[in-house]
């Protein structure tokens, strides 16, 4: 159609509608296509006619539906909508649900709309209110549907989400419906209740097995995951949970072993249960299994392969055990296993094997041959009556799980020591009753908190009371709270409510007494409907009433969502009850489920009423806290030193300094700021510290500057506090930064101790540290009208090798004990011999005797006598004379002694030469030669070789 043509079939219902023609208006609707269907609705929607027939047509086949569906809601039309969804369209249902939930529609009206309806599309239903947080609604009406055979999965799938969220026999349904997606609810119950989540999860049997390991060993439900792998007779999802790279493989194989094996159905379970362990090479693990299994169920204790494999096992990897195995087992191979035993050294095992199957010889055999003790050998199985002994056949009980018998055997042989151990076997097979004797045995010998926890406990699942209190009100070591938590954990509520009302800890003392049954009726109402809005309700019947204690139980209620607390913060603060408000939300602090969201607008709150409050707040929280919320609350309420904290603990080190520097009089504190500027990114922020302790804390401008040391530019620091005049005021820092040998901080010191004419300070500067204008800063001393400077400005220049320099400025200045040690270090003759020449010149005898001494191996002998004779000083130079004649005779009796030597040594080897050859004349005159002729180097050995006789020996030394 065109558009004229739309327009003239507009204009025509327009008219007909104008003249209350209404059946014809619904004629054209049914009958024509061509208008304009959004332009007809406006138009009918403004008209508002007495008949929405003609409407109720045009939107149901235009798909105006959620439009309807307000107009008829707002317009009165019920009747109409009921109709429309019974009798024209029932699969409209969810868009008209979903409007009516979102125009708030009263609960009772859309239950009693959607009994009529039957035929609709239950997944978009199901999504429709589950969208806006109402599925709840929906209970009776998909209910009502699985009773009538309904096996839709999308419908089980609804109904099992509901029972979830009102705990209403939700397990049960999980367990037992075969008809929900597992998959669904179990993703759907993770986050909620991870105990459902692995219900579903088990329900898939396979198909949700990634799942279900992944929900339990998020959640530690390793009890459950054992249970599930022995039934589940799984070889590869054993592979896969027993691999190395599975972090939760400890905890899972304890619970195997612990829990779900001994409780395994059939020896099918067993077995494969087994063989996964051997296959994974775990032999510790394995050998607690078949103790369980062997020692602890009386179905499986007569296998003999079983029987047999423990020991086995046993000798191979834990050889403590084998002895109670072989004593507490009977049909197993024992001649095969004792000679293993033997193998592996267990010899008092293959003793007790042979022992125990009268196989007399063999036990013989190894008392004599093995263990070597002829005295047990006659006194061959009898026992004796002792603590000790009673003591190490408690052991043997416990290891092998009988804590009953065990305990007995502490008891007898007084023994505590394996306190522990008792209390954690002891608890695993619920013996408490044995138990508590034996806790009270062991508190008479050792005080440990351990035992008496365990004994508080004991009294609480054994339900004695009165014990329990009577003990508590003596004297004790228990950490009751942590014993207390673990009661309420387990439901023990009665113990709970005792433990915790001795210690005062009232929030877990009332959810004992609301768990059993004892609180306030004010508050039943709300409990049963288990709605936060009914919640929320409640909350602000109560605010408005001032009825604060009831408003804020329904507020601890409320304030664990998230997405409620703003709207909760709104109520409280539009009543201007903020002091309630913040008493609310200090309570939710100790909520087990609550958020950052709550700590957060708590701060909030404290930076708009109660400034004073705010810090206490931050230190205790500051890791639960949005802290760049919080942070702008500070901001605009000018808490400066909160945001410095803020800004600290959110790694805004920057920001930090910043704030401190520009709001210093209410935000700087010393102490902050040195801890932030060793953290900062911003290198400038150094100076610009620098700048600002010299503005407003100069005293504490050393301490700054060396907590950041490590990170200036040392130059650049020099060159900044230069500017500002203020070196002298960071004296102390300049000398502990001088380790650096920086040249600015060496010349800056060295300047400040020529101002100050501290000559020690320098010379130790000029002394230690190199790195400055050393032949410039000599020169400006050199000239300094103090004596001390001029000899450093000496040492200067003899560091630097210019010894004539050096020995200038000390000649010049009479420092000649200086110039001496100067002509000494230059190990120069020249020189020396030049200040010796400068002493005669001036008629100082002593230092010319002193320079000779000093550089005595320095000057020639012939220069100190030529002095000496010329200048009348033979007396000052006889020292140096007399030294040096000794050492001139002491050279030549060294050098007669040499030559002596070495003329001895010759005619020695003359000698010897001359007697060799006299031999060898002799041997060749006497015997013919059966040899060659000797080499002629061999004859020049100075006797260390010999010419063979005729024998072939080397003649004798009397020969």
């Amino acid at each position: 159609a065109t558009q004229d043509d739309k327009d003239i079939v507009f204009k025509y219902i327009e008219a007909a509608a104008k003249l209350n023609k209404l059946p014809e208006v619904e004629r054209i609707i049914r009958e024509s296509k061509s208008y304009d269907p959004a332009k007809v609705k406006d138009f009918l929607i403004e008209m508002k006619l007495s008949d929405p027939r003609a409407l109720i047509h045009l939107c149901d086949t235009n798909g105006y539906i959620a439009e309807l569906t307000k107009y008829l809601y707002k317009n009165g039309f019920w009747k109409h909508i009921e109709i429309y969804l019974v009798k024209v369209n029932p699969q409209a249902a969810p868009e008209v649900m979903g409007a009516l939930l979102d125009m708030e529609c009263e609960e009772s009206a859309i239950k009693g709309l959607l009994i009529n309806v039957r035929a609709c599309a239950i997944d978009h239903l199901v999504e429709a209110f589950e969208k806006r947080h109402r599925i709840q609604m929906l209970q009776p009406w998909l209910e009502a549907r699985a009773n009538e055979g309904n096996q839709q999965t999308e419908l089980h799938t609804a109904l099992a989400k509901i029972y979830v969220d009102t705990n209403r026999d939700a397990d049960s349904f999980l367990v037992n419906n075969q008809f929900y997606d597992p998959k669904i609810v179990g993703k759907y119950c993770e986050e909620r209740e991870p105990l459902k989540a692995y219900l579903a999860y088990k329900k898939g049997w396979g198909k949700c097995d990634q799942e279900l390991i992944e929900v339990t060993n998020k959640n530690m439900l390793h009890k459950l995951q054992a249970s599930y792998l022995v039934e589940r007779q799984d070889p590869e999802l054993w592979k896969l949970v027993l691999s190395a790279d599975n972090q939760h493989m400890k905890r899972l194989v304890e619970q195997v072993v612990q829990t779900a094996l001994p409780e395994a159905k059939t020896p099918e379970e067993v077995s494969i249960t087994v063989k996964a362990f051997a296959d994974a090479e775990l032999h510790h693990e394995l050998i607690e299994i078949l103790d369980k299994i062997v020692l602890h169920r009386s179905e499986y204790s007569q296998f003999s392969n079983l029987q047999s494999l423990l020991i086995l096992t046993a000798i191979k990897t834990e050889p403590s055990r084998v002895m109670d195995y072989v004593n507490r087992l009977e049909n197993y191979n024992a001649p095969k296993l004792a000679q293993k035993a033997l193998e592996h050294n267990l010899n008092e095992e293959a003793l007790a094997i042979y022992t125990k199957f009268g196989n007399n010889e063999e036990a013989m055999d190894v008392l004599l041959n093995k263990i070597h003790d002829l005295s047990r050998a006659a006194v061959f199985a009898e026992k004796l009556n002792q603590p000790l002994i009673w003591s190490k056949l408690g052991q043997g009980y416990l290891i092998g799980e009988n804590v009953e018998e065990a305990i007995k055997c502490f008891i007898k042989g007084n023994d505590p020591k394996s306190f522990m151990l008792v209390i954690g076997s002891a608890e695993r097979q619920g013996k408490f009753d044995q138990l508590i004797d034996y806790l009270l045995m062991a508190r008479q010998k050792i005080k440990d908190s351990q035992i008496d926890g365990a004994l508080i406990y004991a009294y609480a699942k054994c339900q004695k009371l009165s014990d329990l209190e009577s003990f508590l009100a003596q004297a004790n070591s228990a950490n009751v709270e942590q014993v207390g938590d673990r009661c309420y954990d387990e439901k023990l509520y009665e113990a709970g409510r005792i433990l915790f009302n001795q210690i005062g800890k009232l929030g877990k003392f009332a959810s004992c007494l609301v768990n059993l049954g004892q609180f306030q009726e004010a508050i039943k109402a709300a409990k049963k409907a288990e709605s936060t809005k009914t919640w929320e309700e409640v909350n602000l019947a109560c605010v408005k009433a001032k009825e604060f204690q009831l408003a804020a139980t329904a507020g601890l209620k409320i304030i664990v969502h998230p997405d409620r607390l703003e709207f909760l913060i709104g109520t409280y603060e539009k009543y201007g009850f903020w002091e309630e408000l913040i008493k609310l939300l200090d309570s939710g602090l100790a909520l087990e489920q609550a958020h950052n969201g709550i700590f957060t607008e708590l701060g909030i709150l404290l930076a708009k009423y109660v400034p004073t409050r705010l810090m206490d707040h931050l230190r205790h929280y500051f890791q639960r806290l949005h802290i760049t919320k919080v942070l702008k609350a500070c901001e605009e309420c000018l808490l400066w030193k909160e945001a410095v904290f803020l800004h600290y603990h959110y790694g805004q080190f920057d920001s930090a300094i910043t704030i401190m520097i520009e709001h210093s009089p209410t935000a700087f504190e010393h102490d902050i700021f040195v801890q932030n500027i060793q953290k900062v990114t911003n290198s400038e922020l150094y100076y610009k510290a620098i700048n600002f302790y010299l503005a407003e804390q100069p005293l504490l401008l050393n301490e700054l500057l060396t907590s950041i040391a490590n990170k200036l530019d040392l130059a650049k620091t020099v060159g900044v506090l230069k500017n500002t005049g203020a070196l002298a005021l960071v004296q102390s820092f300049l000398k502990s930064a001088q380790s650096y040998n920086v040249q600015a901080v060496n010349d800056a010191l060295n300047e400040l101790y020529l101002e100050s004419e501290d000559f020690e300070n320098l010379r130790t500067s000029v002394t230690e540290f190199d790195k400055f204008d050393q032949l410039g800063f000599a020169k400006k001393l050199e000239k300094h009208e103090l004596l001390e400077f001029r000899r450093i400005a000496a040492l200067i220049y003899k560091k630097n090798k210019k010894y004539p320099e050096s020995i200038a400025l000390s000649k010049q200045d009479e420092q000649f004990k200086d110039a001496i040690e100067t002509a000494m270090e230059s190990k120069s003759g020249e020189v020396a011999e030049g200040l010796l020449r400068f002493f005669v010149s001036i008629q100082n005898k002593q230092c010319f005797a002193a320079c000779l001494y000093t550089c005595y191996e320095l000057i020639e002998p012939d220069v100190v006598i030529e002095l000496a004779w010329r200048n009348n000083l033979l007396e000052f130079a006889f020292p140096f004379l007399i030294q040096s004649l000794r050492e001139i005779k002491s050279e030549v009796a060294s050098l007669r002694k040499k030559t002596e030597e070495l003329q001895k040594k010759e005619e020695k080897k003359s000698k010897e030469q001359q007697a060799h050859m006299e031999v060898n004349d002799f041997i060749g005159q006497q015997y013919p030669p059966l040899m060659p002729p000797p080499d002629p180097m061999m004859s020049n050995m100075s006797g260390m070789y010999f010419q063979p006789n005729v024998y072939g020996f080397p003649p004798n030394k009397q020969g």
